[in-house]
């Protein structure tokens, strides 16, 4: 697939500045002056960094079960988090209060983490020099009328109802995202963002002769509600009622150690928590990822190459800058099996002695940013599918994935097929269920064979969660065979 990446746009940086301004500061009675005051309160004592992030939050969130939509809720947040790093330490305050006195007094308490030494002096903060865009601001929870929302999941409803008789329940979420936030650091940095995100989700559940077995699609994006068509309904509606309805034809899984191929797409999850969480910079500084200190050593099969790329237009995991105000970037992680860097926050990688990655993010103003992926995924190989599924005598197909768990230490993971298939002879015959994928991230990078041609991104569904916080996140990966990986099954 092609990867976007914008070079420029009509909403530049000054206009996301001017806007966070107007809803941020001027409502507040505030202005640059008393975010450089804060700052330079701060600075007063022998801090490395400190910086102030304001958000403003809007959400909307709908759902829909047994063809009625029967909850709604709408919520609006807004805050400033003020934090200071000196060495390893870090104090960090917040306040849901957008007022001077508020934001003096948050001050104050993080600068305590320092010495006295510094004579306190103005901090200058100039404006982000960013040009490029990669979604447009628009306030997805004002892009439809209730009316039009409540009649969005009623049509998905209907479309998966009326797409097999055997479909005998339908649930579905619609959710819709407004962040506006305002960056302003030590070194006189001062930068913004307008940050649209939507996202929606059908599960059904699909009964025969007393069975019943269920099936999930749905996506989203940095856009805004005008971007479920009904052409993307049916779509996820396809999808959903195709796992479905596979599953009610599912044997039980076989388990034993074996070929699995793994289809494009969303089990790009299995790689975003067996590896990705092991290049994020804080648990390779701390020695406590299988993959610390091991720069320049081959961590992979010859032919893979893992991104995270925050640049990607309107994908969920996108960001025009992280939550520390720094443009997000193209990260080469692992390159021809190569393991080339990882991901860094300011804290980790002023500690490691490296450059930032773009890759510093919270959940929101009452969290401390860290390490996070953005969009993570693996670049497509030279094989077509059918002939990577052609070259398995005897093994299994993972269509899909549900849940997972990784133990970042020692790379140990155990996840779950949604869908999967037997390969027999080359080709795919009887679906499964039960199949579980047990292994070790690293090792499985090894057992890596052939790598399709056709990278896809996931739909726009990822979440991930990290230290308590959540982010949304993207995943992707082309078809890949991996061979004597442990299948962990119920025939």
């Amino acid at each position: 697939m092609k990867i976007i990446h914008p070079v420029s746009s009509a909403f530049t940086a000054s206009s996301a500045l001017g806007a966070a301004k107007t809803t941020l500061l001027e409502p507040w009675g505030l202005s640059e002056n008393h975010l450089s005051g804060a700052l330079a309160t701060i600075a007063s004592r022998q801090i490395d960094y400190a910086d102030l992030y304001f958000q403003f939050s809007r959400n909307e969130n709908w759902s829909l079960d047994e063809g009625i939509v029967k909850a709604g809720s709408y919520g609006i947040s807004q805050g400033v988090g003020v934090r200071a790093i000196s060495g390893e330490k870090t104090a960090f305050a917040y306040s849901d209060a957008l007022t001077s006195e508020a934001i003096q007094s948050c001050a104050q308490t993080v600068r305590s983490i320092a010495h006295q030494g510094n004579q306190q002096k103005p901090i200058q903060l100039a404006s982000s020099t960013q040009t490029a865009s990669l979604y447009t601001p628009n306030d997805p929870v004002s892009s439809l009328g209730a009316a039009d929302k409540v009649a969005l999941l009623e049509r998905l409803d209907q479309l998966a109802r009326a797409a097999d008789p055997r479909i005998v329940q339908v649930m579905a979420g619609l959710g819709a995202d407004y962040d506006v936030v305002l960056i302003a650091t030590s070194d006189g940095r001062l930068s913004a963002d307008i940050r649209p995100l939507v996202r929606l989700s059908i599960t059904v559940i699909a009964e025969k002769n007393g069975r019943r077995e269920v099936g999930n699609s749905g996506g989203g994006g940095r856009v805004d509600l005008a971007y479920f068509t009904d052409e993307l309904l049916q779509h996820y509606v396809n999808e959903a009622v195709h796992s479905a309805l596979i599953n009610l034809e599912a044997a039980p899984a076989p388990a034993g150690e074996m070929t699995v191929v793994l289809g494009a797409g969303w089990p790009g999850i299995l790689l975003h928590e067996a590896v990705g969480h092991g290049l994020e910079g804080d648990f390779n500084r701390k020695g406590t990822s299988v993959f610390s200190n091991r720069i320049g050593e081959r961590v992979a099969a010859p032919g893979v190459t893992v991104v995270d790329d925050g640049t990607i237009s309107n994908r969920r995991g996108s960001l025009n800058i992280d939550d520390e105000g720094n443009p997000t970037q193209r990260n080469v992680l692992i390159e021809d099996g190569v393991l080339k860097g990882y991901m860094q926050d300011h804290l980790n990688a002023g500690l490691m002695g490296v450059p930032v990655t773009g890759n510093g993010r919270r959940e929101s103003f009452a969290h401390v940013p860290m390490p996070r992926m953005t969009n993570t995924y693996m670049l497509a190989g030279q094989h077509n599918p059918e002939e990577i599924i052609a070259s398995v005598k005897n093994g299994l197909y993972a269509a899909n994935f549900g849940g997972g768990q990784v133990d970042i230490t020692s790379g140990k993971f155990v996840f779950s097929a949604s869908e999967a298939y037997r390969i027999e002879n080359g080709k795919l015959t009887q679906p499964v269920k039960g199949a579980t994928l047990i292994g070790n991230g690293a090792d499985a990078l090894n057992r890596i064979q052939l790598i399709g041609n056709n990278l896809e991104l996931d739909s726009g569904v990822g979440t991930c969660g990290k230290d308590g916080q959540s982010v949304p996140v993207g995943v992707g990966m082309p078809t890949v065979r991996i061979d004597g990986l442990t299948v962990g099954g119920t025939a």
